[in-house]
């Protein structure tokens, strides 16, 4: 954590207050909690760090509601494959990953949200090979290496091909032990205190990999242990369809049947939903992980935001694996969620400025975390981004959300996690980018190897 105030002036903020309160002003950071925003110029701090804000655009950090990092080392694979081709395709390759290989995977793709604008991460992991060693574990110590606040989610699999699921047997576990497993992974690593930055979901993979039994289990242990639920829903018509032949009902009723709606829920994806399910996903809370790049990229189809929104669901925003999002770039899921919007529901389903709430408060909201992130507020967490706005690609663009949203991704003048610098003038200072980039090629190459 910086010991000392950093003071940004002179800058456009966005703060997403109740008011929506937008201005050139000043924001300040002071430990891990901003201390002043406000118009006009900075009161003086002694011994502050002042950065020159002019050209720039202050927002809240990004909050990224889904991602699989250990895909990272996974990326270009079955690049023209279908949902279910896709993994067929590439669960061989992820049985091979271990605790060196997820934590150098979790590294670069957590370097990248932070070059991106993310400030919070939701990480769904599910793929445990029998001799993989802890991989929770290397994530978890790859996001305090790059300072990212995260929300790990003990995914698993218990439903594998010979009994009418899709992953291979090497990388399903029992259902008890994967339920000792993840409640030694909340007694060990949940932290519930104010300005966490470690906290445990509990997180079943999907209807297709996960038996009814597990997931019923699941949620009763969430929920005596006080942390979130979190599963893949309703992303491609085959998921369907498969629900259907196999349960004799949609993706949602099959979860709701077993205790998976609630606002302490999110589904990933949620595209596949009809008007009374997006009633019913509102009227619980319920929250969805809109992917639009994973989503486009896999041709699964447009999840319905605007109308999820509408109808009282929090929406956020998620990178999805980059085994199907190689770009991994949440500043870019801003401009897809609203280019998609627009083209399924027409010019104004979706605004500039709910696009940007998606990445910031629904995301807070979806993460239990609210009261703490998502927004420019005295008392809040020190979790910011500044945008560099005054470059050939974004000059004369007078709306500066419109410049950020609608535009290329800027440079990334500075990002806070923490009250902590993260990234300064586009550079990540917490890991070595080129050294990383080469640990990521040789752990490919020998990942797809080992899969021949």
């Amino acid at each position: 954590m910086s010991t000392e105030p950093i003071v940004i002036d002179g800058a456009s903020v966005v703060t997403l207050d109740r008011q929506r309160r937008e201005f050139t002003g000043h924001v300040v950071a002071e430990g891990n909690r901003i201390a002043a925003v406000g118009e006009g110029p900075a009161p003086a701090y002694d011994g502050a760090r002042v950065i020159d804000g002019r050209g720039c655009l202050v927002t809240p950090g990004f909050v990224n509601t889904h991602q699989h990092l250990y895909q990272w080392v996974t990326r270009g694979l079955a690049a023209d494959a279908t949902l279910f081709g896709w993994l067929t395709t590439l669960y061989p390759v992820w049985a091979g990953i271990d605790d060196e290989s997820v934590h150098v995977a979790a590294q670069a793709a957590l370097a990248q949200l932070a070059r991106t604008g993310c400030t919070t991460a939701a990480d769904h992991h599910y793929v445990f090979p029998q001799d993989g060693k802890d991989l929770l574990e290397a994530e978890i110590r790859a996001a305090a290496e790059v300072g990212l606040r995260f929300h790990p989610a003990r995914g698993s699999m218990d439903l594998s091909k010979k009994d009418g699921g899709l992953p291979p047997d090497s990388v399903v576990e029992d259902r008890d032990e994967i339920l000792a497993a993840t409640e030694a992974a909340i007694d060990r690593w949940h932290d519930p205190s104010p300005g966490s930055m470690l906290q445990i979901v509990v997180a079943p993979c999907s209807p297709f990999s996960v038996t009814g039994d597990l997931m019923r289990d699941a949620a009763v242990l969430a929920r005596r242990k006080g942390v979130r639920l979190h599963t893949h829903l309703a992303e491609t018509t085959d998921e369907s369809d498969w629900c259907r032949e196999n349960h004799g009902c949609t993706p949602l009723e099959y979860a709701a049947q077993l205790g998976w709606t609630g606002p302490d829920v999110w589904f990933a994806h949620g595209i596949h939903f009809d008007d009374a399910e997006i009633k019913q996903l509102g009227q619980t809370g319920t929250g969805i992980a809109h992917c639009p790049s994973s989503n486009a990229r896999l041709g699964a189809g447009i999840a319905r935001a605007a109308d999820l929104r509408a109808a009282g669901s929090p929406v956020g925003l998620g990178v999805d694996g980059a085994a199907s999002n190689e770009a991994g770039s949440l500043v870019e899921e801003i401009r897809h969620a609203l280019l998609f919007a627009r083209a399924r529901g027409g010019p104004q389903a979706l605004d500039v400025r709910a696009a940007l709430e998606m990445a910031t408060l629904d995301g807070a909201r979806i993460l239990g975390r609210e009261d703490e992130i998502g927004s420019l507020e005295v008392g809040k967490l020190a979790d910011l981004a500044v945008w560099r706005l005054d470059t050939l690609d974004h000059a004369g663009i007078s709306d500066p959300v419109a410049a950020l949203v609608l535009g290329t991704p800027p440079p990334l003048e500075l990002l806070l996690v923490n009250g902590r610098p993260v990234v300064e003038h586009d550079t990540v200072l917490t890991v070595d980018e080129s050294a990383l980039a080469a640990q990521v090629t040789k752990t490919q190459q020998a990942l797809v190897a080992k899969a021949r």
